[in-house]
């Protein structure tokens, strides 16, 4: 069943949702939906712009255009979105991995298991960085779960 905008009843809208400004919407679905794993929850064709999500991670695309409303709030240049990463939460990173290996996609940082003090535990993740075809930066990770700390951390 869906709702009124064609989503799913269900479908839940993120409370935070980035909007990246895109030089080439097609070469970026291709990128975030073939490679990535999202799918398009809605699109505007004749915007150039589309809606993406990924279990509940969504982002919005938009193709850069002079003729279109858009904030822009400094000139764009390459790579776009210095100084910030979206983390995306999957389940399991290989078949991304696989994806961007096949489409021989370069990785910015390989996988890698990292462990992050929260509190007095820590929460694990396997995770590697790629950059989008415009250059933002992505941080794919998959949950190892909890640890307490080692003794070593808590000195």
């Amino acid at each position: 069943m869906t709702g009124r905008t064609g989503l799913p009843a269900d479908f839940i809208w993120a409370p935070l949702v980035p909007e990246l400004l895109v030089s080439d919407l097609d070469e970026s679905l291709a990128f975030w939906c073939g490679m990535l794993g999202f799918r398009i929850a809605y699109d505007r064709p004749e915007e150039r712009f589309a809606y993406l999500d990924l279990s509940g991670a969504q982002l919005m695309l938009e193709e850069r255009s002079e003729h279109q409303r858009q904030w822009v709030t400094a000139s764009l240049a390459q790579p776009l979105g210095r100084g910030v990463n979206f983390q995306v939460q999957v389940d399991d990173c290989e078949p991304a991995l696989e994806r961007l290996a096949l489409a021989g996609w370069p990785l910015f940082a390989e996988p890698e298991e990292a462990w992050y003090r929260v509190d007095e535990a820590e929460t694990g993740v396997r995770q590697f960085l790629v950059q989008d075809p415009d250059g933002y930066l992505v941080r794919v990770a998959s949950p190892l779960g909890e640890r307490t700390r080692s003794r070593s951390a808590l000195q």
